[in-house]
């Protein structure tokens, strides 16, 4: 989920045609908790509903590197037993209230999300089961070793699907060498060598408060906001915030991985080192690739590739924007003789781009598909939550949201062409392949 998360915001932008005035960013406030958890919050009293997002510096990419696994199952254990209650308890206390716990891990971070109704007895009752999962967990011997068998199906299963393999391999390929190669489910061996111990000394070290923030949208008033923030944090220690991210260093030269796989289908994907959250270009390359592929059946890699020539069924574009460069990435899927003339396409269509930028009119109609799908983004307390999340997490500024319109309107053709030429180097791209090469 949070790898990807920009790739899944920008399917909610595409052929949307709302007007952007329809709905008011909200006002976010912020504070920190006594000991050292930064909190945001949106109060929103139009359903009596309360969502709550957490998320700790604790993703993959702070796995040791002979404990690769060891974020996704620390995250995982956390709901199987925490404070005097075990995991069924934790699961039919939530479920007798109506109340939704889910978690996840990604490369950057661990994330805890609730949904809860506002209501006093039945809020006060889920942050309890919630801080005790954050603050209190058992991490039972039991459970570890049920969730370790279901995590090493489930990589065998990756191993089977090209979609998932050429994604991994892509990874491991862009960011050799750095901790966004190691992937947040992890590797067979490592999760082989955990034991509960580990999982203990890394909640520990990542798991306090000055490692985290706290979301909070939905039908409160600050002071009970408050409350709230510091029940859910008061088990953890103030701690420190985890190291700085080291940067992604630029592939010296085009790489190329081919990974055999009996389908009838060949899968793409050729990118490098794109952007990181908060960069001055995240906007003009934002917009960019909406145009460029990030746009669906009208980007111009999709005209190109489906529409014109009919090679392939998706062809698409994305930038994942992540607290160090995330991946730019050009993906598709064809049969596997085609490949080489779909990839030569993608190709081309990319130096294009990159040596020419958009049009005058394609980038109005960027901008406008863009702000005009903008309310989409903000119309729950979920939603909201998250991005407030996000926010916190990769420090951008608090007029976030607010200023987000205005944002994507100041883009010009020359703010594309120009971002583009300077973080794009077709010359340098790291292309994988997964199909079959029997051919």
């Amino acid at each position: 989920m949070v790898d990807f998360l920009p790739a899944r915001i920008c399917l909610l932008l595409l052929g949307l045609c709302v007007s952007a005035a329809t709905v008011a960013a909200p006002d976010i406030q912020h504070w920190l908790t006594k000991n050292g958890a930064r909190v945001y919050f949106v109060a929103a009293h139009e359903l009596p509903m309360v969502s709550i997002s957490l998320a700790f510096d604790a993703g993959s990419a702070r796995d040791p590197g002979n404990r690769l696994g060891l974020a996704h199952l620390t995250n995982t254990l956390m709901e199987e037993g925490a404070g005097d209650r075990s995991g069924e308890q934790i699961s039919e206390g939530l479920e007798s209230i109506g109340a939704q716990l889910q978690s996840n891990n990604g490369r950057d971070m661990s994330v805890f999300e609730l949904r809860t109704l506002s209501d006093p007895n039945v809020l006060d009752t889920s942050v309890g089961i919630l801080g005790d999962v954050i603050g209190r967990p058992q991490f039972p011997a039991a459970a570890l070793e049920r969730e370790r068998d279901r995590v090493l199906v489930a990589l065998q299963r990756q191993q089977q699907s090209p979609r998932d393999l050429v994604r991994q391999v892509f990874f491991k390929s862009l960011f050799a060498g750095h901790p966004y190669s190691k992937p947040p489910m992890g590797e067979a061996e490592g999760v082989k060598a955990i034991v509960r111990q580990d999982l203990i000394d890394f909640h520990r070290r990542y798991f306090v408060a000055a490692n985290g923030v706290v979301a909070i949208v939905g039908d409160l008033n600050r002071q009970r906001a408050e409350q709230i923030a510091q029940r859910l944090v008061a088990a953890l220690p103030r701690g420190g915030a985890a190291p700085g991210m080291s940067d992604v260093s630029q592939p010296a030269g085009p790489r190329e991985s081919s990974i055999d796989f009996p389908s009838q289908q060949s899968h793409l994907l050729m990118g490098q080192p794109g952007v990181a959250r908060g960069d001055p270009d995240y906007f003009p390359l934002y917009v960019g690739n909406h145009i460029l592929g990030g746009s669906g059946l009208i980007s111009r890699l999709a005209v190109e590739i489906r529409e014109k020539r009919g090679l392939a069924y998706s062809a698409y574009s994305y930038f994942v924007a992540m607290r160090a460069r995330g991946p730019f990435a050009v993906g598709l899927q064809t049969r596997n003789d085609q490949l080489e003339t779909a990839a030569d396409i993608a190709a081309q269509t990319l130096v294009r781009f990159v040596e020419q930028g958009p049009t005058a009119q394609e980038l109005e109609a960027a901008k406008k598909n863009i702000t005009g799908g903008f309310p989409l983004l903000i119309d729950s307390n979920s939603k909201i939550a998250d991005y407030l999340m996000h926010i916190g997490f990769y420090e951008l500024p608090l007029n976030y949201l607010q200023e987000y319109p205005a944002n994507i309107e100041a883009v010009t053709v020359d703010d594309v062409t120009d971002a583009f030429r300077r973080r794009v180097d077709p010359k340098r791209l790291v292309r994988v392949i997964v199909g079959d090469n029997s051919g």
